[in-house]
């Protein structure tokens, strides 16, 4: 059996490359807290999201969950469960904004939307499994405005960059979907 790659294969591939170089860069950040990064690579997960589907936009964020945390040794760590836990809820959240108006709802609004799934899945995750204390959810307003700051820089970056990104070819389909 011969396995051969398609257009959208090669362009997942460049996707999931460009993600996991911004993931594995974002790691080298110091940071005040655990777990409170800028989700530089959601940039890319949106831009494919926008501008190839939504099915496009999971494999690229499943790879670069998978491959960035090979390359940072957490692979089965907390670390790589609580950003798998944080990349599902993401990508969950994007696949029922799809249904939402287009008008209304664009990159920075998808991205918000994304961060806060991102960081209640981590959050959830954590109090379950890590830190069985109620003590955790009293980090929330920290992580939310993480979430709302990050979101809105990475929304906007997108925004830009599809402003700025040559069309897609033709023959790709351009919708959500």
């Amino acid at each position: 059996m011969k396995l051969s790659a398609n257009a959208a294969d090669y362009r997942v591939a460049r996707f999931a490359t460009a993600a996991i170089v911004l993931a594995v860069a974002e790691a080298a950040i110091p940071t005040p807290l655990p777990g409170l990064k800028p989700g530089l690579a959601n940039i890319v997960v949106l831009i494919v999201l926008l501008r190839h589907g939504w099915r496009e936009a999971a494999w690229v964020a499943v790879l670069r969950v998978l491959i960035a945390n090979l390359l940072l040794g957490q692979l089965l760590a907390p670390g790589f469960f609580l950003s798998a836990a944080g990349s599902a809820a993401s990508l969950l959240m994007l696949m029922l904004a799809q249904r939402l108006p287009p008008r209304w709802f664009g990159a920075v609004s998808l991205s918000l939307l994304a961060a806060f799934a991102h960081i209640g899945a981590q959050l959830v995750l954590a109090r379950l499994w890590l830190v069985p204390h109620e003590g955790i959810w009293l980090l929330s307003p920290v992580f939310a405005s993480a979430a709302l700051v990050f979101g809105s820089i990475n929304g906007l970056i997108t925004a830009r960059l599809l402003r700025e990104l040559p069309p897609p070819e033709p023959t790709e389909p351009a919708a959500l979907g």
